[in-house]
């Protein structure tokens, strides 16, 4: 970040504040970090709690930038000398009392780092920001979780007032890492930052790299300083334990893992529930006309009595019930089959003898002695009229 990195200029575009003539979600779904690109004129999005946040970026910072810069040059060369001093141990000697140059390095570093606080809290530039690291795939997620949270959220509660993330470079550079700020306006106030930092672990789960106040990016501290002076005025561990830190972050995520498994779950559920639906959903009735123009629903409900099987009768039960009429001769029936001929075999039999006894011719009678005898007693009839 540059000396100009806290400041925003009057009417610039990609920043959000409650008077602004759009929503907050309507500006974060239009300025995306990983979509907006760089040119110059453009390097960061910004979001502030209230309408006037610029008055704890402005705060007494000419005077301390002014003040700092001419301390930190001196820093500068002490610590270069000590670097460049060949008499000066590169490893301690306890016995003989010599300091290493890094022990007389650090030394002057520690000082640098007292004496800058006490210039900021002279002048009253105390403002300072958490730093957070988002990479491209998650930055805009980030973002909006911070951005929602500090306006309307967990962070609007604590003193956090603004936020800014990067927006993309114009070219693609590797491994690349958005920057994200929380803004304070008094970076050395303990127990304000430590609450802030609570909420950064608690309800968003984010990496912290520490707090750095807007004096030492006036005057360009950073890790590759000559100075070598810490670039940060709080690290994370000299806030809170690394065990506090880990528990606030695990709690985070076991929340956030049983919202979406419940949302899983609802999900799930909805999509059960409408199968059910629509399986059970009844089947429209033809609309009248569609087949037959005179056609009435009275006329579709009977139809579709008629198509149901009928129960059957008792008549028909009963009819059931009764003894089979006998079946006809086999060459009555030509479908009749061979079991029904079976079935009457005796009854047949009878049939036939009787038959052939009818058509059998009866025996001629013989003339016997006694009918020729009589027939010779018996007077014969006079033929003709009596």
């Amino acid at each position: 970040m540059s000396k100009d990195d806290d400041f925003f200029p009057e009417g610039y575009t990609y920043k959000w504040t409650p008077k602004s003539d759009t929503t907050l979600q309507e500006f974060l779904a239009k300025y995306k970090p990983s979509m907006v690109q760089n040119d110059g004129t453009k390097p960061w999005l910004w979001v502030a709690k209230a309408e006037q946040p610029q008055e704890f970026l402005e705060k007494g910072a000419e005077a301390a930038i002014k003040e700092a810069n001419e301390y930190l040059a001196d820093v500068t060369e002490r610590v270069q000398k000590i670097q460049h001093d060949d008499s000066i141990p590169v490893r301690s000697n306890k016995k003989k009392g010599l300091k290493s140059k890094k022990e007389l390095r650090e030394e002057v570093q520690h000082e640098a780092t007292g004496k800058l606080k006490e210039i900021s809290v002279k002048h009253g530039y105390v403002c300072g920001k958490w730093l957070i690291f988002a990479t491209p795939d998650k930055v805009d997620m980030i973002w909006s979780s911070i951005a929602h949270s500090l306006v309307s959220g967990p962070l609007s509660s604590t003193s956090a007032f603004l936020a800014k993330v990067a927006t993309s470079p114009q070219n693609d550079t590797a491994n690349y890492s958005h920057l994200i700020c929380v803004y304070m306006p008094d970076v050395y106030d303990q127990g304000s930052v430590t609450e802030v930092m609570k909420v950064l672990l608690r309800n968003h789960g984010l990496n912290l790299m520490g707090v750095k106040t807007d004096l030492y990016t006036s005057i360009g501290i950073d890790s590759k300083h000559p100075s070598g002076v810490s670039s940060t005025v709080w690290k994370n561990t000299a806030l809170m334990k690394d065990s506090e830190i880990k528990q606030l972050k695990d709690e985070y995520f076991s929340e956030l893992s049983t919202a979406k498994s419940a949302a899983a779950e609802e999900a799930a559920a909805k999509k059960t529930s409408a199968d059910t639906t629509a399986k059970a959903k009844p089947k429209l009735k033809k609309k009248a006309g569609a087949d037959d123009p005179f056609a009435s629903d009275d006329d579709e409900d009977k139809e579709e009595e008629a198509e149901k099987p009928a129960p059957p009768s008792k008549s028909k039960s009963k009819a059931k019930a009764k003894k089979p009429a006998p079946k006809k001769k086999a060459a009555a029936d030509a479908f009749a089959s061979d079991d029904d001929a079976g079935d009457d075999d005796e009854g047949e039999e009878a049939r036939k003898a009787e038959v052939k006894a009818k058509k059998k011719p009866a025996p001629k009678k013989r003339k016997s002695v006694e009918s020729d005898e009589e027939s010779d007693e018996a007077p014969k009839k006079k033929r003709g009229r009596a």
